[in-house]
């Protein structure tokens, strides 16, 4: 039997999950042992597999055009979608954004802040994406798996992981959620 293929991306957050992934030390190899681990911003491989994946993970909320796409394209391209982290689950610290308008948020972030200089602008550019309110992924596409935590322990991510390699849905709730 072949194994499961995997992509993830990170959309609107820090990487911290990406980084707490990577805390699963050397249980990575067990892993990497159970699933074909395709493109990841931490792999040489950039977008999921034309041809699909069957795990694709998305950290991060969606809070401008291109997140969206990102997570469409994921959505299209895999049997199984996991969001990673509270900013997929449900919006996370970026979403706080959302007390304020985009263009106060833009304002603050390019013009308002201590380091910027008198020529400071707000950006505006049709290559660029367009800002919305901060979004959890289940917004825009059907999520199969929420990973909770800012971020989810290592442990919780071995254990989805190891699930899902083994062809398995994770149950994650009570004791699997905690931080050890």
């Amino acid at each position: 039997m072949a194994k499961p293929k995997v992509s993830s991306d990170w959309l609107a957050g820090c990487a911290g999950c990406h980084m707490s992934l990577l805390d699963m030390d050397e249980r990575i190899v067990d892993v990497i042992n159970l699933v074909d681990l395709r493109s990841t911003p931490i792999t040489d491989l950039k977008h999921p597999d034309e041809s699909g994946v069957d795990v694709g993970i998305l950290e991060g909320g969606i809070n401008n055009s291109f997140n969206e796409e990102v997570a469409v394209n994921m959505r299209s391209r895999c049997k199984i979608l996991v969001a990673l982290g509270d900013c997929a689950v449900f919006g996370g610290v970026p979403a706080m954004r959302n007390f304020f308008t985009i263009e106060e948020s833009l304002r603050r972030a390019y013009v308002e802040t201590e380091s910027t200089d008198e020529s400071g602008h707000i950006p505006n550019d049709p290559e660029l994406a367009v800002p919305m309110k901060v979004h959890a992924l289940q917004d825009f596409v059907k999520v199969d798996v929420f990973v909770p935590g800012c971020p989810p322990s290592a442990d919780a991510i071995f254990l989805a992981l190891s699930e899902l390699g083994q062809g398995r849905i994770p149950e994650l709730k009570g004791d699997t959620l905690a931080w050890n």
